[in-house]
């Protein structure tokens, strides 16, 4: 995408949030709602804000990415503790798991627009997420809630997809621009295993431990008694070379065994059941 392009989506964005009358911005740090919360921020000032969503399910590494991006950017950010966990529906873990995450996350965003509604004595501000032009052909159960709950997609509205989203941020000279994909812990548990507080944990200490190689792109998948450790081809080698480490520190956190995908890497790969 050259640059002319890239100014003008921008521009086009920007122009979309200066309509508004405010903004909450449902924000997790990724990529997608981080260049969102950026540029509703750059349109409205403190018309707007960003809400990060907190939950066993969100990597503390992840956690305190968001919040140090919002900072940098001096983005207003509240953050919001969702109940998911506690929904038998979500924790029975099925295909439409991310509809139950998503309703959960909508339903605070609500609550806190009527909290700042109400503080600032204007008219609600709208309700916004960073799905973009990519996710409507992918499994996305999250989307119905957001229909639901008339949550708008400012991306999909412009066909922006997710090379588009990174080289805005290219423009904008975000650091973000590079930053890999990190969906929500749960996902690394297979359809039809519950999922626990416990499993998270689990989950997230062994991708630190993996994150502390040197890789960034990856993911422990949760099988039960089996994580199944997959990292793009390039990365074998290291996996092989600290073959004991790894065992050492997954068997601690109570996984029987410990496998390598020799598929690589593959983002939603537990998708390829339903």
């Amino acid at each position: 995408m050259d640059n002319k392009t890239e100014s003008t989506l921008a521009k086009r964005l920007e122009a979309y949030f200066s309509r508004q009358p405010g903004a909450v911005i449902a924000y997790s740090g990724g990529v997608d709602s981080a260049l969102l919360a950026y540029i509703a921020h750059r349109a409205l000032k403190d018309r707007m804000v960003a809400v990060l969503a907190d939950s066993p399910s969100l990597a503390r590494r992840e956690l305190r990415s968001a919040v140090a991006f919002a900072e940098k950017h001096r983005i207003p950010l509240k953050t919001v503790n969702t109940r998911e966990l506690e929904d038998p529906f979500y924790q029975a873990n099925q295909g439409n798991r991310c509809y139950y995450c998503k309703k959960e996350l909508f339903e605070r965003l609500k609550e806190l627009r009527e909290q700042l509604s109400e503080s600032v004595k204007e008219t609600a501000w709208p309700l916004f997420y960073g799905m973009n032009q990519d996710d409507l052909g992918d499994h996305r159960p999250g989307h119905e809630a957001a229909k639901e709950a008339d949550i708008q997609a400012p991306y999909v509205t412009y066909g922006i997809d997710k090379n588009a989203i990174r080289s805005i941020c290219s423009f904008y000279g975000l650091d973000i621009a590079d930053k890999p994909a990190m969906p929500c812990m749960s996902s690394r548990i297979a359809y039809g295993e519950t999922v626990t507080g416990e499993k998270l944990t689990q989950v997230e200490k062994a991708e630190d431990f993996i994150y502390n190689f040197g890789i960034s792109i990856f993911r422990v998948r949760h099988h039960g008694d089996i994580a199944r450790i997959e990292v793009p081809p390039q990365h074998f080698g290291t996996i092989i070379e600290n073959r004991e480490a790894i065992s050492k520190a997954f068997h601690a956190l109570g996984f029987t065994y410990v496998s390598l995908d020799i598929d690589g890497f593959k983002s939603g790969s537990l998708n390829q059941v339903l």
